[in-house]
């Protein structure tokens, strides 16, 4: 029989990288306001974890941020001006940012990482379970990774990681994670997990992907974590310990998720994700696909 844990309720969005690989559009822009058709990355994220029932949402920010601050607030001017002109729609779609869900900020003073980031969610959490998503990974909202994790940490408590598998010559991009099947197809038991470890020495080719769910005794070993690889205090460094003593915190699984992913942290993925979903879109789809398959057509000839 398995066992109930407590629901949880909220989502912490880590938001404070530089954003150096979009040079220079970031140079006074967060990476995280570039937009995604037309809608900021950002917006994605906090729109999946409002739909996985995640209503109280914290981001960690840092210096130059404040415009992520200012898209999930009221913009009283440009609405009046809207509703003044009878446009509608584009109120609606200005108004939807503000109401989506309850919105919290704090500033990450140093970046020192991924796990430094997760702590200055501390005295927000408390000693609840909580989510993190990572802004770089846009999960399309019909292949609900997100809820599946929650269900898995309510059933076994502890701690669940996204994981996706890849080339073995990739992972040295990605935490790796060593695992154990479980009599889920698509849940495994994580047993050991390192930080963008060379391809001979991966336990797995399961990547770990920027989605989990936590135990809030991870703080506690965040405190005392060690800065790790680039000197940084990892996130995955502490989930390690969580998966060799589960007397700590309970249990570390991972959902494989074999669904649809966009990197937008990667320039080549963020302009993929970009024609992905205008080809998906209703208003957009038909006019673009056609003046793709034209550009296509005729760079195949004058190659």
């Amino acid at each position: 029989m398995t066992q109930s844990h407590p629901r949880i309720s909220k989502a912490v969005i880590p938001a404070a990288g530089l954003g150096t690989r979009f040079l220079p559009a970031t140079k006074a822009t967060p990476k995280e306001m570039l937009p995604v058709v037309d809608k900021p990355a950002i917006q994605y994220v906090v729109e999946e974890a409002v739909s996985a029932g995640l209503d109280d949402v914290l981001m960690i920010t840092g210096r130059n941020k404040r415009p992520l601050e200012d898209h999930f607030d009221r913009n009283y001017e440009l609405e009046s001006a809207l509703e003044k002109k009878g446009d509608a729609e584009r109120l609606a779609k200005v108004q939807e940012s503000s109401d989506l869900a309850t919105m919290h900020y704090v500033r990450q003073g140093d970046p020192r990482g991924l796990g430094h980031a997760v702590l200055c969610a501390a005295p927000h959490v408390g000693h609840e379970p909580f989510a993190v998503l990572l802004g770089d990974d846009l999960i399309d909202p019909r292949d609900p990774l997100l809820a599946r994790m929650i269900e898995i940490q309510e059933q076994h408590g502890g701690s669940v990681v996204a994981l996706m598998e890849v080339a073995p010559e990739q992972i040295h991009l990605y935490g790796c994670a060593a695992v154990e099947a479980t009599a889920d197809a698509d849940v495994v038991k994580v047993t050991g997990l390192v930080e963008k470890p060379d391809p001979a020495d991966a336990p797995s080719n399961y990547a770990i992907i920027g989605r989990y769910v936590l135990d809030p005794h991870v703080f506690d070993i965040l405190r005392k974590t060690e800065p790790g690889r680039g000197g940084e205090i990892q996130l995955t460094d502490a989930l390690q310990q969580l998966a060799q003593d589960e007397k700590v915190g309970g249990p570390v699984h991972g959902v494989v998720f074999k669904g649809r992913r966009y990197d937008t942290g990667d320039r080549g993925d963020y302009l993929r994700a970009i024609v992905r979903l205008a080809c998906e879109r209703e208003d957009l789809g038909p006019d673009f696909r056609t003046w793709l398959r034209s550009y296509v057509a005729e760079e195949m000839q004058q190659s």
